[in-house]
């Protein structure tokens, strides 16, 4: 969900004691709608973007791009080294103003004020000078994108228009009871709350009507009266009024489904509800997957596309590879053909179109037809014949090799896919980038890339001391179990599923069972099993991992192993990850 008004509310009371007077030392940039304020450690993120635009701050460490936008160093000039002054939210807004003390080039103190609107679609982030002009925008809105209101260099901020209905916080009883009377008994309840007020989400409407009716969708009629539903209406209101919020999560099948700042009992037992210590932690768990998802559709789509095309032109050409491949099973029957005509030539006379005789390579010596081409002589037929078999012949030997380098081929670039669903930062999507244009699936074109420090696997440290590293990519798999991992430490791999390289390193030591067990916890995490139950990891000794001659990245063979049946425990392994 969204991050509503009274959500936002409870964000920035959380927020303000920690940062009112907090210098800013760095502004970075790490995604299109996302801007990261550096301050004495802490990291606080304003996000813009249409599907989770949020103010909180995170533990998250996210790469910055090359070269960085436009807007990053627009804000860069003019914010840092201010200082945080006040953290101000309109009542009911999904808007938080930053009121920044700052300096100009003659320091000469001045005022800045950076506003996040945080409306789904229509988020923005907004940096106005001291008299209320925008000096710029992440999004700019002329007139032809909404003739009511531009938001553009030079213009004074105008904040969006109210959306007309009553703000919730106002709402009298008397006004209740007669809003309660004049609507119709089969109008659900928390459509009802969600045309009256201003400053309701539809989760909390939802959990309104399930508190007073006993289930979400409950009907008006339902209700004997307006009583029960103004005096869960009155204790939310309470909550609100004192700041009394509780982070709180929902999970169904242990993946985030909602988040609150009040409990919410609509969901019943098949949902889980987790308290939090703080709504930043919260918001960073909730959408840290999505938001890997989401990097990894913008900036991996490219790449997607490219090996998905590249896979699936493999696939048609191994189809008909396989056919032409089942037509050479007949090449013994055009050598037979051949002799058959060779053997009755006598018979023959030019211009003949089929040869009716005797199979004498069968014990019955059956009557079979050759078929001939009557343009051609008996002696032509039968070198045609010859010629057939033995283009067969080569054929389903070089079909053999071809055939075998598409499977191979097929198999690199469905792990490369796998790799493309877990890459995390941008180092990630440049790695793989260089592997398909290193493997020829990719053109290399543009401006060569900056080069940059190969990324480091991934590292965790298991319950009993050991560490343990994750490639992030095929030639990282490489790289770790060929040349980094020492002979005593031991591999994990997935059961013919694509992931990622594990290694647990032993330093001679013996692990044990339960460091085994998380090893193995891992390599399934690190693979296109993640979401999957009872997923088979091999281990064995790295000693016996070895590369075949002319794999692919990524490609290697091992000759024994032992099988170990694991469910991927996210919240475990994150708990296992060691942060840098």
């Amino acid at each position: 969900m969204p991050l509503d008004a009274i959500c936002l509310q409870a964000v920035v009371e959380e927020l303000r004691p920690q940062l009112t007077g907090l210098r800013i030392d760095k502004i970075q940039q790490p995604a299109r709608d996302q801007v990261i304020l550096l301050l004495r450690g802490k990291r606080l993120l304003l996000n813009a973007g249409a599907g989770a635009p949020r103010l909180q701050l995170t533990e998250i460490s996210r790469d910055n791009p090359a070269e960085p936008p436009m807007f990053c160093m627009l804000l860069r000039k003019h914010l840092a080294g201010a200082r945080i002054a006040d953290l101000v939210q309109p009542p009911l807004e999904r808007l938080v103003r930053l009121e920044l003390d700052s300096a100009d080039d003659f320091g000469r103190p001045g005022r800045r004020t950076l506003v996040l609107e945080a409306m789904g679609r229509r988020s923005n982030l907004i940096l106005l000078d001291g008299e209320g002009r925008i000096i710029d925008c992440l999004r700019r809105v002329d007139a032809e994108m909404s003739a009511s209101r531009q938001v553009l260099p030079g213009l004074y901020y105008a904040p969006p228009a109210s959306a007309g209905r009553l703000p919730v916080l106002e709402e009298t009883e008397e006004g209740f009871r007669a809003a309660f009377a004049a609507a119709n008994p089969e109008r659900q309840i928390d459509a009802f709350l969600l045309d009256r007020y201003f400053g309701v989400s539809p989760l909390t409407a939802r959990e309104l009507a399930f508190r007073a009716a006993g289930e979400a969708d409950g009907r008006l009629f339902q209700l004997p009266g307006p009583e029960r539903l103004w005096r869960e209406l009155v204790l939310f209101l309470d909550c609100v009024r004192e700041g009394r919020f509780t982070p709180v999560m929902l999970r169904r099948e242990g993946r985030p489904l909602e988040f609150s700042c009040f409990p919410i009992g609509q969901y019943g037992p098949g949902v889980e509800s987790e308290t939090w210590a703080s709504f930043s932690e919260l918001l960073d768990n909730f959408y840290e997957a999505k938001e890997r998802q989401e990097r990894a559709r913008q900036r991996g789509a490219q790449l997607i596309r490219a090996a998905s095309t590249a896979r699936d032109r493999l696939r048609r050409k191994l189809a008909l590879q396989e056919k032409d491949y089942a037509e050479t099973e007949n090449r013994d029957q055009l050598r037979m053909q051949g002799d058959l005509i060779t053997a009755n030539l006598y018979r023959m006379e030019r211009g003949q179109s089929l040869l009716v005789c005797e199979n004498y390579y069968s014990e019955a010596m059956e009557e079979v037809s050759v078929p001939l081409d009557p343009l051609l002589t008996p002696q032509q037929n039968a070198a045609k014949y010859y010629k057939r078999y033995a283009k067969a012949k080569t054929a389903r030997r070089y079909l053999q090799e071809q055939m075998a380098l598409a499977r191979r081929d097929m198999e690199y670039l469905e792990s490369v896919l796998a790799e493309l669903e877990q890459a995390e930062t941008e180092q990630d999507f440049l790695e793989i980038r260089t592997e398909l244009q290193e493997g020829g699936f990719l053109r290399k074109q543009g401006k060569k890339e900056r080069n940059r420090a190969p990324a480091r696997p991934l590292e965790f440290r298991t319950g009993g001391g050991f560490r343990v590293l994750a490639g992030r990519n095929n030639r990282q798999n490489d790289r770790l179990t060929l040349k980094d991992a020492d002979h005593r430490d031991i591999w994990f791999h997935t059961q013919k599923i694509h992931g990622s390289h594990v290694i647990l390193c032993t330093g001679g030591r013996e692990p044990g069972e339960g460091d085994i067990l998380e090893a193995a916890n891992i390599a399934a995490w690190c693979s296109q099993a993640r979401e999957s139950g009872s997923v088979p990891v091999d281990y064995t000794a790295v000693k016996y991992v070895k590369k075949p001659a002319g794999a692919r990245p990524g490609m290697v063979i091992y000759a024994t192993c032992r099988t170990v049946y694991v469910t991927p425990d996210g919240e475990r392994i994150k708990a296992l990850r060691v942060k840098k």
